[in-house]
Order: structure tokens, then sequence, then C-alpha cells
């Protein structure tokens, strides 16, 4: 399969499905028939349409890279990493969050709360992986520049999740402007993490942490996290341009 058949068709799948969802759960709300978390209907959608970029990020990844589906499952839970890895992963989290620092809190009803929010994240959040930074990105990046290849998975993750909000029936609790500045950090975010190690699970777990820790937190200066979020950007360039460099890869940024 040449490269170029490999991106269309997952493309095409991934927001295929989720759109195709997005469509159905439209007629059946004009219908009169309640879709969201509360219905058994619409669950089944939720599920099927946020499914769509794991599942065909293992269909694609299986085709191009020849992987098996044991390989897929053995990266995504392998834990094992450098310790340089994950204070890395620490670093961008810090970053991410530290506004919270400024009259901002993390609402903690129970100290469970987050170990559960973190497993639900991997499920609801953290398989996305498989299909946008173990395959997508990385194939673009064969052809592409590495911020062309980020702002690309950003436009085409941005479409993936107002689709999927809508299906959920949160489309209109989001706010525009700061939910896609988050994305395109965490698209960065990610992308860096996965040159640094090559490591499907690194990105899960990054993941689902910023998920956890963006259900918990309230408040803070909103001036200091986006301060934050343009020296992350900054820093995930630098960084991914220089680690291409010593793997001998195309380090051009434009």
């Amino acid at each position: 399969m040449s490269r170029n058949k490999a991106l269309v068709i997952y493309l095409s799948g991934t927001l295929g499905q989720v759109l195709m969802i997005s469509i159905i759960v439209f007629i059946l709300r004009n219908l009169g028939i309640v879709v969201d978390y509360t219905t058994p209907i619409g669950m089944v959608a939720i599920g099927i349409g946020g499914v769509s970029s794991a599942l065909w990020g293992a269909i694609i990844t299986v085709k191009y890279k020849k992987y098996s589906i044991k390989k897929i499952l053995k990266d995504f839970f392998y834990y094992k990493a450098k310790i340089s890895s994950y204070l890395f992963v620490l670093m961008f989290l810090v970053l991410d969050f530290c506004y919270i620092a400024f009259n901002g809190e993390l609402v903690l009803s129970a100290w469970y709360i987050p170990v559960i929010l973190f497993f639900k994240a991997i499920i609801f959040g953290g398989i996305e992986e498989v299909g946008w930074r173990y395959f997508f990105q990385p194939i673009l990046q064969e052809r592409h520049n590495y911020i062309t290849s980020t702002i690309i998975t950003f436009c085409a993750w941005g479409i993936w999740h107002f689709s999927y909000f809508y299906i959920e029936g949160t489309l209109p609790q989001v706010q525009t402007f700061g939910f896609l500045l988050g994305l395109l950090t965490n698209c960065f975010i990610l992308s860096a993490l996965f040159i640094k190690t090559n490591s499907l699970w690194i990105c899960v777990m990054t993941h689902s942490l910023i998920n956890v820790f963006s259900q918990l937190a309230t408040g803070g200066n909103l001036y200091v996290s986006y301060i934050c979020k343009i020296i992350i950007i900054v820093i995930a360039v630098v960084f991914s341009i220089r680690e291409q460099s010593k793997k001998g890869t195309d380090v051009s940024v434009l």
C-alpha cells in the first residue's frame, strides 16, 4: 500500500465513520429520539464514533506498516520507558496546567476520582492515539516537515472532535477558541513525545492525564494559560527538530 493511499483511507475511514454517525444522530434527534450518555442508543453511537480513529489507525497500520494486532496492543500497554521520557511528560503537564496555581484549584470529591477518570480517559481519549500519533502523523512526516504535519493533524483531529462532541451532545458547551488552542497545544505535546520516545503508551497516558486534569481543573489565570501554551509549542518544535536531526530525518520547518 502506498503512503498516499494509506493516508487517504485512514482519513476517509476515521472522519467518514464519525461524520456518518453524526448524521444518523442528527436524524434521530429530529425524530424526537434522545441520543446521549443517558440512553442505550446514545452510548452505542458514542462508542462507534469514538472508536473510529483507533479502529482505522489499527487497520491501516497493519496494512501499511505490516504490524500485527498483537504488536499494536503490546505498544499500547508497554509502560517501560526511560525516566527522562516520563520527566518530559511531567514538564509538559506542569506547563499546561500551572495556570491553576493562580486563583484556581483541582476539584476532588474523593481521592479515587482521578484514578477512575484516568482509566475512563484511556477508553474515551487515550485510545485515539493509535490513529493520530501512532499512524497518521508519523506517516505524514515521511513526506512533510514536523510543523506542517502537526498542523494537518490538528485540522483533521479538530474536525473529528467537533463531530464527536455533536454525537455525545456536548457541542453547545464547547468554548471554541479555548478548545482549539488547547487541541493545538496537545498536538504539539503528543507529537513531540512520540518523536522522543517512539512510545504509543506515553502518548496514551499523557492524553489521558490531560483529559483528567482538564475535567478536575477550575478557575485559574487565562493569560498565564495562553503564555504557557505558547511556550509549550516552542519547546515542542525546537525539541522535535533536534530529535529528528539526531535521527537523520528531514528537519526543515517550513
